[in-house]
């Protein structure tokens, strides 16, 4: 009850702030425009949501900047409405950018005090994709600084430039990262929808822990020019909503060729209105393998919950079992530092000289040493320092590596899948989301289902299985490559069927009665 009392007296001390927008779909956004309400209303009311509880409120600190030009981009879009030449679903439907992707009106910071001018004055072609279909493209969002790959001992969703992001379902715990400021941000409808980044975990794991649908599609349709990068073997944007269809509708807009990023050759073959495939009965028949991991028995329970959900959706279910995969990780983690190095010394040279100092890694490193009161006051930058220490990418370590950890990767899901005659596979995404601690940093424990998709690969979704002691936990849904329709169809079937999704109550802490308990 004291518990209770706490979260009312928050909400209560909260400015009034716009409500048609709250929990509201891209489909509904659209109906509404076609009814009369401009795109420049509804993107005032977002503005007007992040400007009362982003920074005030709840204090969620998800967006870093919005853009200056948001209304000027609704404007056009309303005005291409009222001229019958709409570019697409997403015509006058603001969208939120992680930023370490880069948008021509607003720096491009990774969160990062170093790349605090970093005004390229482009748009990554993914955003450039999303602005030519009349995306109106309202901000940036915070993240794990580096996209959390600086320290072990990191403090997920905290950056320097953004402070600690917060999670909406309880203000104590942690948002999950990289994409944390995506995930709160849209958790808390500052906007229809997001884009975040994923390496390993970064767009899946704070989709889960924000009561989110969550998509890391197949590497190589999405692309990955004018981002600031990790690794070229496992980078890729991936959207973010509270729905199925909104995540099915802005991926569909995300997908295209990049002559200069090869890795999405082809991809433009693979581009489909993957929204329109949905269906509430398209996992009747569709054989799925599932592994139970070591997990808590609350989360546990949900789980297997799930799973006999999507048994009355009409889903065929067999168990498979984990291999073992000795050495990935240790494998996973050499590339990553490799690639690091080596990727982002290529990203900075494309960066303004006279605003960005940084032109490698080591200068990266120098420049925290210089400025450790405002960049290091929770966590080191050891990953950074062994990151520099790696020997390029024509070490004959980090090649054996990277093909160890990618044949293990597939051979494992492929195993799985085949073990179960299966075309897909389900686990619990993540655990629920722990407390935010700048003493022992993230303090992570449960299951999580990233790695493989991350390696392979191969798309990975999340869809909200519900809550479990009040917080937000997640569904993943991972298959071939290429099969990221099929996920969106299957996670969508089991959505309708469910309706798991609880919004946030931005309580300040999850209720617990810690008092002494008597016998009845």
């Amino acid at each position: 009850m004291r518990m209770g009392l706490l979260a009312l007296a928050l909400m209560a001390a909260m400015p009034a702030v716009a409500q048609n927008v709250v929990e509201t779909s891209i489909e509904e956004l659209q109906a509404k425009m076609a009814l009369g309400t401009t795109s420049e209303a509804i993107t005032k009311e977002y503005l007007e949501r992040i400007a009362a509880m982003d920074r005030k409120g709840p204090t969620l600190r998800s967006v870093i900047a919005v853009t200056s030009g948001a209304l000027d981009q609704a404007r056009a879009s309303d005005a291409r409405r009222r001229a019958g030449k709409l570019l697409g679903p997403l015509d006058g439907i603001p969208v939120l950018i992680k930023d370490n992707i880069e948008t021509w009106e607003l720096p491009t910071t990774a969160g990062s005090l170093a790349l605090r001018s970093n005004w390229t004055k482009r748009d990554a072609p993914v955003v450039a994709l999303l602005r030519a279909q009349g995306a109106v493209i309202l901000g940036k969002t915070n993240l794990s600084e580096w996209a959390n790959i600086r320290s072990t001992a990191s403090m997920s969703g905290w950056s320097a430039t953004g402070g600690l992001v917060r999670n909406p379902y309880a203000l104590d715990r942690t948002a999950c990262g990289s994409s944390s400021g995506s995930g709160a941000a849209i958790a808390a409808s500052f906007a229809a929808v997001a884009v975040g980044t994923e390496t390993d975990g970064s767009v899946v794991c704070p989709a889960s822990m924000n009561g989110l649908v969550g998509l890391k599609p197949t590497l190589g349709l999405v692309s990955r020019t004018h981002v600031v990068p990790i690794s070229h073997s496992q980078d890729t944007p991936g959207p973010m909503g509270r729905s199925v269809k909104d995540v099915a509708l802005l991926f569909s807009a995300m997908i295209g060729d990049d002559p200069a990023d090869p890795a999405t050759k082809g991809a433009a073959r693979h581009a489909r209105d993957f929204a329109a495939a949905l269906s509430p009965d398209a996992l009747k028949g569709v054989r799925i393998g599932y592994w139970k991991p070591q997990m808590p028995g609350e989360l546990g329970k949900r789980f297997d919950q799930a799973l006999e959900e999507l048994r009355a959706a009409g889903a065929v279910l067999t168990e498979v079992k984990m291999p073992k995969l000795e050495g990935m990780s240790e494998a996973e983690f050499l590339v990553l530092k490799a690639e690091l190095k080596a990727d982002l010394a290529a990203y900075l040279a494309t960066t303004p000289e006279k605003t960005v100092k940084v032109r490698t890694l080591a200068d990266v490193i120098a420049f925290n040493q210089a400025n450790a009161g405002a960049e290091m006051p929770f966590f080191a930058q050891e990953i950074f320092e062994e990151a520099e220490k790696t020997k390029g990418l024509d070490d004959p370590e980090y090649k054996a590596a990277r093909e160890k950890s990618l044949r293990l990767a597939k051979a494992a899901l492929d195993g799985m899948m085949k073990e179960a005659n299966a075309q897909l596979l389900v686990s619990p995404t993540y655990g629920i989301p722990w407390l935010s601690d700048p003493v022992a940093g993230d303090q992570f424990s449960g299951p999580s289902a990233s790695a493989l998709p991350a390696i392979s690969g191969y798309p990975h979704l999340t869809v909200p299985m519900g809550l479990v002691k009040g917080l937000p936990a997640g569904l993943s849904f991972i298959g071939p490559a290429f099969s990221d329709g099929d996920l969106l169809r299957a996670g969508y079937a089991y959505e309708q069927a469910t309706q798991a999704r609880v919004k946030p109550g931005y309580a300040p802490t999850v209720p617990a009665d810690l008092g002494a308990r008597t016998l009845n």
